[in-house]
């Protein structure tokens, strides 16, 4: 009985504090209430390395070996993220989860600044991280950036004190997770709102069809959602 009085307690409290505001700026922990939120419209990113999990890592050396190629491989990728102006949510301990937004000084959209992000990604793996996890004699990393567009809402969720975080809640965020199960590694895929937020240069040059068969459908026409290959790469500079 004490627990339940504690759960409705709580329904109570959750019910009187829950808003949600518009915004356009991809707030901060300390910026939120508790069971708040503030809409806004944003690129969602997902990063996932492949098959980290079937690595060896019983031994005291195999963990040892794989903590120092995760720190150094996500202190790279976050400082990514955040030069490009996006925000980390979560490092999920074999991938992360990351937001952009429009940049309105600048124009650029935050589908353009995400895929760029992405491209940045994959190229500080092939020339500065990979190369360091093999000098040491460990196996290089493949991973897989999947990524998608459209109205998210950042929340304040869990309980007062210590356990609670931003979160990401909306159509949007679940799709470019899901997007992991059709990416193979190495390759960035991108919904079709990314797509279209695109430079036609980019869309011309360097995206190609991926697959209509996602399981999303457009509410108004019942038309598939579809995802996109983005197979360019930055040209990286030779000796």
């Amino acid at each position: 009985m004490k627990q339940v009085a504690r759960n409705l307690a709580a329904v109570d409290k959750i019910r009187e504090r829950s808003q949600v505001a518009a915004g356009r700026v991809v707030p901060s922990s300390g910026d939120l209430p508790l069971h708040s939120g503030r809409r806004i419209d944003a690129t969602v990113m997902f990063l996932d390395i492949s098959k980290f999990s079937s690595r060896p890592s019983w031994t005291d050396m195999e963990q040892e070996n794989n903590l120092r190629v995760l720190s150094l491989f996500f202190s790279e990728m976050i400082r990514i993220v955040l030069d490009y102006g996006g925000t980390v949510e979560k490092n999920t301990g074999d991938g992360l989860m990351a937001y952009f937004t429009r940049n309105s000084a600048s124009g650029i959209t935050s589908q353009q600044t995400a895929v760029a992000a992405a491209l940045t990604m994959f190229s500080a793996a092939t020339t500065i991280v990979n190369p360091l996890i093999q000098n040491a004699g460990l196996i290089p990393l493949d991973f897989r950036i999947c990524l998608d567009h459209g109205p998210i809402t950042i929340a304040q969720v869990g309980v007062a004190r210590d356990f609670n975080g931003i979160v990401a809640i909306g159509t949007t965020a679940n799709i470019a997770s899901k997007m992991l199960a059709f990416a193979d590694p190495n390759t960035i895929l991108i919904g079709t709102k990314v797509y279209e937020g695109l430079p036609a240069l980019w869309q011309s040059e360097y995206v190609t069809f991926k697959t209509a068969q996602t399981g999303w459908f457009y509410t108004d026409n019942n038309v598939p959602y579809a995802f996109w290959l983005y197979h360019g790469r930055w040209n990286i500079p030779t000796a």
